[in-house]
């Protein structure tokens, strides 16, 4: 069975840092482009960050990257700000895309940025 699982939120100060992990079952990651996403409440879901296949870091504001011994993709978020406050997502997909566009999903790790 093919399955991602977030993992890694929590409730953080404003300036804190976290680490995101997405693990995959079933499939080979690295041959997947994979994007992380978030969805505040009250918010379309919005594309946070996304790596091709077989690249094994980018980095933006955030930063994701691959650790293919566990098959497991990492988004490091630094310097956090309360309008970060969402349920972030994994997907998995042929290439980065858009959310419609991503074939695996996980089901989500809330993160909560607040003093």
């Amino acid at each position: 069975q093919l399955q991602l699982v977030e993992s890694g939120g929590g409730l953080v100060q404003p300036g804190g840092s976290l680490r995101l992990s997405c693990a995959a079952s079933g499939f080979t990651l690295d041959s997947y482009g994979i994007g992380w996403f978030r969805q505040a409440p009250g918010k379309e879901r919005e594309g946070v960050l996304c790596i091709s296949p077989y690249a094994n870091s980018v980095k933006g504001r955030f930063t994701i990257f691959r650790d293919n011994a566990k098959n497991t993709v990492y988004l490091q978020m630094n310097n956090l700000k309360a309008e970060d406050t969402a349920v972030y997502y994994c997907a998995a997909g042929r290439r980065c895309e858009r959310p419609a566009g991503m074939d695996y999903w996980g089901k989500g790790t809330l993160v909560t940025v607040s003093s």
